[in-house]
């Protein structure tokens, strides 16, 4: 289990089994701002909705998630407390020689944003490849997830959480991409030491480390519990 959960120590996984048959996975990811933390069952609909899939059932055993309730009726699935035995688990890694702008651009297309109309996409770099993510919206407006934060929980679930590089973001109704204050807090949890690269709708690019995107940011390392 790939859990990211210092601060509670509560471990979660789940599954999400999508209208296709295809099963994601979602871990819990914590953050040390806690409102920004992302349970297993959140990471995995966020997941299923990104790849264009619909949420049908999800599977998952004690400890449940936060908001267990929220999500069932939001997408009127159904609850299981088994897990499956062989499910064909969603890959999210994108080969490490896709051409970066055409895929943020292909990525749009699974935007989920009937709230904002506004889609942005997003590819982490990993040892092996790229994570994908795009902005997921739902009912519950804190709920949804950025691209940004959908890649990032997407790597941590999938095993690459010490593996992360370069965060590319594309945001192509915006005349200057640039990532919110939450995905910035989240990125100085997981990629403090990385750039982020922001590919504007004008074609142009430009490169910051997130330090300088949250300068004076939060980090709380007392927080984090001794063991």
């Amino acid at each position: 289990m790939n859990s990211y959960s210092p601060y509670s120590e509560i471990e979660e996984y789940c599954l999400i089994e999508g209208k296709t048959g295809m099963f994601y996975p979602g871990v819990r990811v914590e953050n040390i701002s806690f409102p920004l933390s992302i349970s297993a069952i959140h990471s995995a609909i966020c997941s299923c909705l990104a790849n264009g899939d619909q949420p049908v059932s999800v599977y998952q055993e004690e400890p449940l998630s936060e908001l267990t309730d929220y999500w069932k009726l939001e997408f009127e699935i159904e609850y299981r407390s088994k897990l499956p035995d062989s499910p064909s688990l969603f890959d999210p890694l994108l080969p490490a020689d896709i051409d970066l702008l055409k895929t943020l651009e292909d990525l749009t297309e699974n935007c989920v944003t009937p709230h904002s109309s506004f889609p942005v996409s997003a590819l982490l770099e990993t040892d092996n490849g790229y994570i994908p993510g795009v902005n997921v919206e739902v009912s519950a407006w804190s709920l949804g997830l950025c691209a940004e934060r959908t890649a990032i929980s997407r790597a941590i679930t999938a095993g690459y959480a010490d593996k992360l590089g370069r965060l590319h973001i594309y945001a192509p109704l915006g005349d200057f991409s640039s990532p919110c204050g939450a995905c910035r807090q989240v990125m100085a949890e997981f990629i403090p030491r990385q750039q982020v690269v922001l590919h504007h709708g004008n074609q142009t690019t430009s490169k910051h480390f997130v330090k300088d995107l949250l300068p004076n940011g939060f980090t709380g390392s007392s927080l984090r519990k001794k063991k």
